[in-house]
């Protein structure tokens, strides 16, 4: 130990450590300088993934000659480094299948450009804002403000959804009126609706679309459009409107319900209530004849006592 601390003491040796030392602190400065004139220069020209990667091989590019420097100026040789560096990224890429299908994955990721930085993505159940892609992954802040890191495999084998890829998005809103209902005076309400509201584009013109006959109800789409950044406060607004408008019109909106039938297309299934309260009568006006066997079971009880 006194041999090495008095060997690292002598003038050479000493003065080999503070030239790597320089060098190594110089390499930091020059590499964030690059990085921001990477930024500066190919700023205007390049999406913000391919810039920030850009300024990422700018910055390690950099950091990496002035690293092989300082070791140089330690005694080290830089053809065995570069030997060893060789053994160890092959026993790697054996052992880091995953980690290489990321990266590889991560090329064709910024080279198709089906999203960049600041776009709203969705990819399975997770959707949020992408704030890097990277090599390996993709890393998302959802809108509960979470931090999510998705691998770059995942999203080329799986399906992603860019939500803020064009500047005006459709909303299409699914309605069901009574059976009871003109379908020609639901469509002018729902016209008039989206006429009044700022939010919605006339063009495209809103889309109204008969989708079939329900269970319980008429099922309708009506589709309209806005701006993406308005997308949002229309989903709201437009319920409202049409709640209102609906109301207004005295349209039904209809709940589920079953009717019940003994066999007559048009006479409903009678109805009694047997807790000692009056049976339902039915809307002939005669009571059902199911209503007298309780009494008549209480009676059998009785004689039998």
């Amino acid at each position: 130990m006194e041999a090495w601390l008095t060997e690292l003491l002598t003038s050479d040796r000493l003065a080999a450590w503070l030239r790597a030392g320089v060098l190594l602190l110089l390499g930091l400065l020059l590499a964030g300088i690059a990085s921001r004139l990477t930024r500066r220069a190919a700023g205007k020209h390049l999406s913000a993934t391919r810039l920030l990667l850009l300024r990422r091989l700018a910055f390690y590019l950099v950091l990496a000659l002035f690293v092989a420097s300082a070791l140089r100026e330690l005694g080290f040789s830089l053809a065995v480094l570069m030997g060893a560096a060789g053994v160890v990224t092959v026993a790697l890429s054996f052992a880091s299948q995953t980690a290489v299908s990321n990266l590889i994955s991560g090329l064709f990721l910024i080279g198709e450009r089906a999203f960049s930085v600041g776009d709203v993505i969705k990819v399975g159940g997770t959707t949020g804002e992408v704030l890097s892609v990277d090599l390996l992954s993709v890393k998302l802040r959802t809108f509960d403000n979470l931090y999510v890191r998705i691998p770059n495999e995942a999203l080329i084998k799986g399906e992603v959804t860019t939500l803020t890829r064009f500047p005006i998005r459709r909303l299409d809103m699914l309605l069901g009126v009574a059976y009871k209902e003109d379908i020609n005076r639901v469509r002018d309400v729902l016209m008039e609706v989206a006429d009044r509201n700022l939010l919605c584009l006339d063009e495209p013109a809103p889309l109204f679309i008969f989708t079939g006959f329900g269970d319980s109800a008429l099922q309708i789409q009506f589709s309209v459009w806005a701006r993406r950044e308005n997308f949002l406060a229309l989903r709201n607004s437009m319920a409202a409107d049409i709640k209102l408008a609906f109301d207004a019109a005295h349209i039904e909106i209809p709940f589920p319900h079953r009717s019940l039938y003994t066999g007559e297309a048009t006479r409903p299934f009678p109805v009694m209530l047997v807790d000692g309260a009056s049976p339902v009568v039915d809307p002939s006006g005669t009571p059902p004849a199911a209503s007298t066997a309780p009494q008549s079971a209480q009676s059998s009880d009785e004689g039998m006592r």
